[in-house]
């Protein structure tokens, strides 16, 4: 059965026969689109049957169906100019690319994973080969081609099994290319995840006769500890009885004892009690010593009953199990309970749906959906018409965009989207970042608890809607539990539909870009696809209270202009404190001038032994003579005062020493601020400008 648990990754599927598409199998049926690259004739596995008697065309083989549902076929000749071009335009959308080519084939065809990573880095690149990539280590078989057999047969696997060592057995299914391609699933989930952290995707390679070898690992340990050569052990173990296939009047059955209490159970219920205290059987190493007189005891007496009969004995008593057929299969009421055999519908009216063995993975959070129908040959080659890779960010977008998010340097949002039925859901954000420009990228934190927290993480598109500060009921409104929301803010749908508040000073619509989970938080991250903009104020939010930000972008300007000065006012329960230079005159700590920044300064006075916290910024002002802006932070500062630093109390501020009247009369307002408790923010010149407080803004003339 499908969950949708892998949703908005897209793979990239240039694998045939069975390791590959069994790879990306779990992959779609876990929500991944899987789109298939197949050329002319597609899958080899299209032709190779078994066919239906519906199917007299054989365009249905059971081998390709089984493999390929829920996957999208996109057809592309790899050995022509405008193939290779087109598959790397798509391969720039993508997120993986699986292939089980042997080494050189895409490296000849132009399409190397190094030119692929060029164009996309996060891009994963697994390539499943019977003998590895040179990339990772050169085999002396590398160019060998290989399928299942040959994988079993090198890799041991063949080697231990069958009834006795002149008859070596292979498995029945293809082991060799369905372990490779389970492990390979892992690889590339694993290699995502670094992605996602990272930013780089990476090569991941497995070989065939590696994975072989690690599936067999009981062989390699046993040859180390004993130095033999282990050998087929036919149904049985070579240190465990009774523990293998046993005989049933009308077939077989497992038994697993290992235990010595599962032994003397086992006897009990055969109705031979004697044999579990016997000496030569009676524990675990004296079973193994005799493990011959053991499994003849114990065939004589299953081989007289039915597999019926030992199930009602056995069952539930001793490891145990019936050895079933797939008519046993079918009717055995596990596989139902758990839905182990799943129906993936026929794309053509009147046909009855193919049954395939269902995923077995199960998410608690994730319910199992239903299969969904195999592509025909090139049926989504219209796939390749909106699939292009995206283009950079043209520099007018790019420069509106910058606008957009730098005159909002923080401030409260409405974040809003649709659930399934179409009822729109929405909560208030005190923050959104923008996080890239090139693709445009804006991301805001989702609180796990909150109560729209599943309807946005499985969200296709939302908006970020930035509040103006006459906006505060609007905010209060949706940070509620209200189911009435919508029915009192005024709103209006998108170009994607999506709720858009009224009066809001932006609006950011977006595709779902990523999820990330941050402790009790899930950081949604969007794609920017629309955004508009209008002149105001945005509303701010600062422990417990809101307030007006006014010409907040006075941050961004003085971050970029030619000459930035960086201090504080640093304050120790009531004293601040202050630079005191040679002639007496006392001024704010400021940055050096060869690492001028907040961190600059925090680093300077970590240097002299002080524990400095910088709390929010204070002031930005411009210099009118120079051009310099001037930014102050208010932070805290513990620790001895060094040479050329005191401290000062708030109640007696040497005032008249401060040469700067700018600092001057900041250091005069914080020592009124201080008082109650509620900081503003100044930006203006040296001369004049605005403070914002939590209640509103004033002018303010220095």
């Amino acid at each position: 059965m499908s969950t949708q648990i892998l949703k908005g990754l897209r793979v990239l599927d240039l694998s045939r026969m069975l390791s590959g598409p069994y790879c990306t199998m779990h992959l779609a049926d876990h929500g991944a689109e899987v789109i298939k690259i197949e050329g002319k004739h597609g899958d080899t596995s299209r032709g190779n049957g078994p066919f239906r008697q519906d199917d007299p065309d054989h365009a249905w083989a059971g081998y390709f169906v089984s493999l390929n549902r829920g996957k999208k076929s996109v057809q592309l000749d790899l050995k022509s100019p405008e193939g290779c071009r087109a598959f790397r335009d798509l391969a720039a959308t993508a997120d993986v690319i699986v292939e089980n080519f042997r080494p050189g084939v895409m490296d000849r065809l132009g399409l190397s994973y190094e030119s692929l990573a060029a164009d996309n880095p996060r891009l994963v690149y697994a390539a499943i080969r019977g003998f590895g990539d040179p990339r990772s280590g050169q085999s002396p078989y590398a160019n060998w081609p290989s399928y299942d057999v040959v994988a079993q047969a090198m890799g041991g696997l063949m080697s231990v099994t069958g009834p006795n060592a002149d008859t070596p057995t292979k498995t029945g299914p293809g082991v060799g290319d369905i372990f490779t391609g389970m492990m390979m699933a892992f690889g590339i989930m694993a290699a995502l995840r670094e992605a996602d952290a990272t930013g780089k995707g990476q090569f991941v390679d497995v070989a065939m006769y590696d994975a072989m070898i690690s599936l067999c690992e009981r062989m390699v340990y046993l040859h180390d500890v004993t130095g033999k050569v282990p050998g087929p052990e036919g149904n049985g173990h070579p240190f465990l009885s009774p523990f293998g296939l046993y005989p049933a009047a009308d077939g077989h059955i497992a038994l697993g004892i290992v235990d010595d209490a599962f032994w003397q159970l086992l006897t009990r219920l055969m109705g031979q009690p004697s044999l579990g205290q016997d000496d030569r059987f009676s524990t675990r190493a004296a079973r193994a010593n005799h493990a011959s007189e053991v499994n003849k005891i114990v065939s004589d007496w299953t081989r007289q009953r039915t597999k019926e009969q030992l199930t009602a004995t056995l069952g539930g008593q001793v490891p145990f199990g019936p050895m079933n057929t797939i008519s046993d299969i079918t009717a055995d009421p596990h596989v139902a309970s758990r839905g182990m055999l799943a129906k993936v519908p026929h794309p053509d009216a009147g046909h009855e749906p193919w049954t395939v063995a269902a995923n077995p993975l199960r998410f608690g959070r994730h319910r199992q959906g239903a299969l969904t129908t195999p592509p025909a040959l090139g049926e989504h080659n219209s796939i390749l018409e909106g699939l292009t890779p995206p283009e950079s960010t043209e520099p007018l977008v790019g420069k509106a965009l910058r606008d957009a998010f730098g005159r909002f340097a923080t401030g409260v949002t409405v974040v809003t989207t649709r659930q399934p039925d179409g009822t729109p859901r929405g909560f208030t954000a005190n923050s959104f970042t923008s996080v890239s420009l090139d693709p445009p990228l804006l991301l805001v934190c989702v609180g796990k608890q909150a109560l729209s927290f599943e309807t946005f993480q499985q969200a296709d598109h939302f908006t970020v809607n930035v509040l103006a500060d006459d906006q505060k009921e609007i905010s209060g409104l949706f940070a509620s539990q209200s189911a009435k929301k919508f029915d009192i803010a005024a709103w209006q749908p998108d170009e994607r539909n999506m709720p858009t508040i009224d009066g809001a000073l932006a609006r950011f619509s977006c595709a779902q870009h990523r999820l990330v989970d941050a402790g009790d938080h899930l950081i949604l991250i969007g794609r920017v696809e629309d955004f508009e903009t209008r002149e105001g104020h945005p509303l701010g939010y600062f422990r417990g209270a809101y307030f007006d930000l006014g010409l907040n972008s006075a941050l961004t300007e003085a971050a970029t202009a030619g000459g930035v000065a960086v201090g504080a006012v640093l304050a120790n329960k009531d004293q601040v404190l202050l630079s005191v230079d040679k002639s007496g005159h006392v001024s704010v700590p400021v940055a050096p001038a060869n690492n001028n920044s907040a961190d600059g300064l925090i680093t300077d006075l970590s240097n002299r032994d002080l524990i400095v916290e910088l709390a929010h910024p204070y002031a930005v002002y411009r210099i009118s003579k120079s051009g310099t802006q001037r930014i102050i932070y208010h932070g805290s500062v513990h620790g001895q005062p060094p040479d050329g630093m005191q401290y000062f109390d708030l109640g007696d501020l040497p005032l008249e020493r401060v040469r700067d009247g700018a600092e001057n009369s900041m250091l005069r307002r914080y020592a009124q601020e201080n008082r109650h408790g509620t900081f503003g923010f100044y930006h203006g010149t040296e001369v004049e400008g605005v403070v914002h407080t939590p209640n509103g803004h004033h002018n303010y003339h220095v």
